[in-house]
């Protein structure tokens, strides 16, 4: 009898204790079938994850349809038919991130669980001991990517799912105009502002002027570098670009936002003074007025003028931006997103503008290939403080090479919505336009001294 009672006891407590955790799962699990306590252990499905897929091999794909080299690449897996492509494309010096991928990323990353994008980047990051090189952070730039393509892929959703989910309906972008006088530039700056873009970037012959100048520069006369090196008259310029803004501000009106890239090519006291000139026509930003070397005068910059600031593009490390966008010296984050290291440290850079009020304005030219314009636009459309994007018009060759290339409309940019980043490529259509070694980034003065860019 006491047995019994003492039994009974023991029930009654270990049921209110139950009933008062509110546990009916448990309630099954203490009186029912060693079956039906098993089954409340179980996992749902949703909370099951997806099954481990590991990197099988990393290798360099290289093409140049359109002229500049672009470098892809490509992360095999143990699951059949999934890959990832990514870009790494560093133009001037592609060949060597090709030699990056090939001998020392496939080794690394083999064997390595796809879905851990931060620790992969991280490890990669230090590997070499030595960090901030362009080479190598371009070929991070593609396996970064090339994972967040897998990851996509594997979730069933385009990436900007994966980073949030859409903020804006599309991208908005900048076209680039050009021309050998002010006037034809106003005539390309209407063409674009009548095919629906909001905004112009706009550049009289090349960067700096480059072409336009028809004065023969004394280091041709005196045979002093290579045949190819480019002239840049500085003062020219300074002079000239006042008047194309005036020109086209009265040719097309006040409505379409214009900017201007100086590409680091005057001397930063120059550079300040001609941004001062260039207030009454408010542009919507002057990009790259310093280069690396000397990020110092932004704070002589900010004293003088209020015209809105684009820097960052020739930045390789991300640690690079963190003391200028907390001090708010610049208005727009320039980032080449192979250069910088991929989407990963992309993000991080965005999340640190937003608490500053600076925006994104992505590096977007023909030497980023399609997989970089699309991880380009899948940060743009995640993140709130997207600022303008940089397009590019992929010609035939290109399409054919890279299916899922991003289409324009009314000066939007929009991206092929599959899984992943949305871009494929055509190996066999890529083989067709092999890649070169020469680069013509060689500007000068007159007496020969190199211009850095």
């Amino acid at each position: 009898m006491k047995e019994k009672q003492a039994s009974s006891e023991i029930s009654r407590r270990e049921a209110m204790k139950l009933l008062t955790a509110g546990s009916a799962a448990g309630i099954i699990g203490l009186f029912g079938a060693p079956a039906a306590r098993a089954a409340t252990q179980t996992k749902p499905s949703y909370a099951k994850g997806m099954p481990p897929v590991k990197i099988k091999s990393v290798k360099a794909i290289a093409t140049a349809p359109e002229g500049s080299n672009l470098v892809l690449v490509k992360v095999d897996t143990t699951e059949p038919g999934l890959y990832g492509l990514g870009c790494a494309t560093f133009t001037q010096r592609a060949v060597a991130v090709i030699a990056a991928i090939d001998s020392y990323l496939n080794d690394f990353c083999a064997g390595k669980d796809v879905d851990n994008i931060e620790d992969m980047w991280q490890s990669a990051f230090v590997s070499s001991y030595w960090r901030n090189g362009p080479v190598l952070n371009n070929a991070l730039s593609g396996l970064d990517m090339a994972l967040w393509d897998i990851k996509g892929k594997r979730a069933g959703m385009p990436v900007y799912q994966l980073l949030g989910g859409k903020c804006r309906i599309a991208v908005d972008c900048y076209a680039h105009a050009s021309g050998p006088s002010p006037e034809a530039l106003a005539d390309r700056v209407q063409q674009f502002m009548d095919q629906g873009f909001r905004h112009v970037r706009i550049q009289q012959g090349g960067y700096g002027g480059v072409g336009t100048v028809k004065q023969q520069p004394d280091f041709k006369q005196a045979g002093f570098g290579r045949e190819q090196d480019q002239f840049m008259n500085q003062g020219t310029y300074l002079r000239n670009v006042p008047v194309m803004f005036d020109v086209v501000r009265k040719r097309c009106g006040e409505e379409v936002e214009l900017l201007h890239d100086i590409h680091e090519r005057v001397e930063p006291i120059d550079a300040i003074n001609l941004i001062k000139q260039l207030e009454q026509y408010h542009p919507y930003f002057i990009e790259d007025p310093f280069s690396p070397e000397n990020m110092k005068w932004f704070r002589h910059l900010r004293t003088h003028t209020t015209v809105p600031i684009a820097m960052g593009e020739l930045f390789n490390n991300y640690n690079e931006f963190r003391d200028y966008m907390v001090e708010q010296l610049f208005d727009y984050i320039r980032i080449h997103i192979s250069q910088i290291g991929g989407i990963t440290p992309a993000m991080k850079i965005a999340r640190l503008g937003e608490w500053f009020n600076i925006k994104t304005a992505w590096h977007g030219p023909g030497d980023v290939s399609p997989v970089g314009h699309a991880a380009n636009a899948h940060i743009d459309l995640a993140v709130w403080n997207f600022g303008i994007q940089e397009s590019h018009f992929w010609n035939e060759k290109a399409q054919a090479v890279f299916p899922g290339c991003q289409t324009y409309n009314n000066g939007y940019m929009y991206i092929n919505e599959a899984p992943g980043l949305g871009v494929d490529i055509n190996e066999k259509e890529a083989a067709k336009y092999p890649i070169g070694t020469r680069s013509n980034w060689t500007v000068r003065k007159s007496d020969g001294t190199i211009i850095r860019p």
